[in-house]
């Protein structure tokens, strides 16, 4: 039997979760606040926390970080709960060393299963940093959460990371926030895209030239190596490198030396993120790319979704560009335009969606975007729309949004299985109103 502490400032849901640890037949203590967690730790041993991220006074990452300082129990594994997940959320709490993090509510198959990692591990990530307000990588969905929680435990490390995901997807963010969220941040993140550079200029763009050393040299070059020293450097598409340039980044990862054309060999101290949009293993058996640079890059995998697998995050995506394009006074979508945002198969991921807003935004006369500002992303010309002798829409705002609802827990449900906990918490939405909305829609 192990010893758990619950450290809730919501009492309803403590008191369940409190319930189901013990039925699973743990010793549990609860606490309503960060202070009276701190005095139960101070006085006995505890195994796991299972710890709110809001609440008053000491939220949750304030909590985490002031355990992870605690020299008495430093490596008690923290299971961080929250109601309203982010990426800057569940990034620093990973970075601080989470064991994981949870959206709320949790259903006890949930609940068993963490359990039963948290307390097989026996021992946790060390970190510490700040929380940070903003963060990189908009969304909530189960895919794009597993890469958040990813970038928040490789972070502090100097590993080299290799991104792949279709393109559009984000891989530049990834490595972006893998350096802002690292020791590392305070010196130059530099990113090149190994596609756009001619090969015959590729090594002298990477590692720099000495003056004279070829037609043109009429001085020094330090190459981008040399900027990112002491920070990261994103290799950007290097499927697309050719073979004597991957032989020379191979002996970088290797050795941390750089050799400037026509210079001498010189130490670099760089984190290296490589990217691409191409099959690795697929360019390996065509003899295209090298194994052994494959293995040196493959350390820490991060596999970006396409949107297309991340449904629940489309409309979020979708005002976070609104409001970037206009802080002060954003733009909004109607029920109907977002329901065409769902329905759009995104073959260009997030890049496609961010121009398309763009796009709808400047045409958009009035502060709404219709369906007739996003018409673009139909296969087919827009139905028209039934109008009365007015000349007004027949079709009343609270109908449509009804109407998306439907089609989103509909479809959700289905690819849950019927998994109604699961529904729930894809859809960001608690069980009771999820089982009163599938009651008013006759979805049951």
């Amino acid at each position: 039997m192990a010893r758990l502490l619950v450290i809730d400032d919501d009492r309803a849901f403590r008191e369940s979760l409190v319930e189901a640890l013990r039925d699973f037949g743990q010793d549990v203590a609860e606490a309503g606040s960060g202070a009276e967690g701190f005095a139960i730790i101070d006085s006995e041993p505890v195994d796991l926390v299972f710890l709110d991220l809001r609440m008053p006074g000491l939220d949750g990452l304030k909590v985490l970080s002031r355990l992870r300082a605690n020299a008495a129990q430093p490596r008690i594994p923290v299971v961080v709960l929250t109601a309203y997940a982010s990426s800057a959320n569940t990034i620093a709490a990973m970075r601080l060393g989470a064991f994981d993090h949870l959206v709320k509510p949790v259903g006890r198959a949930e609940i068993a299963e963490v359990l039963r990692r948290a307390l097989a591990a026996g021992a946790e990530q060390a970190a510490g940093v700040a929380a940070v307000e903003e963060g990189p990588l908009v969304g909530s969905s189960p895919a794009i959460r597993a890469v958040q929680k990813l970038i928040g435990m490789a972070a502090a490390s100097d590993a080299t990371v290799l991104v792949t995901g279709e393109t559009g997807t984000g891989k530049e963010l990834v490595a972006r926030a893998l350096h802002d969220y690292s020791p590392r941040a305070e010196k130059s993140f530099v990113s090149v895209n190994c596609a756009a550079i001619p090969p015959e200029l590729l090594e002298s763009e990477l590692f720099g030239h000495a003056r004279g050393a070829f037609t043109g040299a009429v001085a020094a070059r330090a190459g981008r190596f040399r900027e990112a020293d002491g920070g990261t450097l994103l290799l950007d598409e290097i499927g697309d490198m050719d073979a004597a340039m991957q032989a020379k980044i191979l002996r970088v990862l290797q050795e941390r030396v750089i050799t400037p054309v026509g210079g001498a060999a010189e130490p670099v101290d760089v984190r290296i993120v490589a990217a691409t949009h191409r099959n690795l293993a697929a360019l390996i058996e065509a003899g295209r790319f090298r194994a052994d640079l494959f293995y040196r890059l493959h350390v820490i995998p991060i596999a970006l979704p396409p949107l297309s697998e991340r449904a629940p995050d489309i409309v979020p995506l979708a005002e976070h560009f609104l409001r970037h394009m206009a802080a002060d006074d954003p733009k909004r979508l109607s029920s109907e335009a977002a329901a065409l945002l769902l329905r759009h198969a995104w073959p260009g991921n997030v890049r496609e969606l961010r121009n398309a807003i763009e796009r709808a935004a400047i045409l958009a006369r009035g502060k709404v975007i219709g369906e007739a500002e996003l018409d673009f992303l139909r296969p087919n010309p827009l139905p028209p729309v039934e109008h009365d002798a007015g000349g007004k829409s027949n079709r009343m705002l609270p109908e449509a949004v009804a109407e998306l609802e439907a089609a989103m827990i509909r479809r959700i449900l289905a690819e849950s299985g019927g998994n109604r906990a699961e529904a729930a918490r894809r859809l960001g939405i608690n069980r009771q109103l999820l089982y009163e909305k599938i009651r008013r829609y006759g979805l049951e």
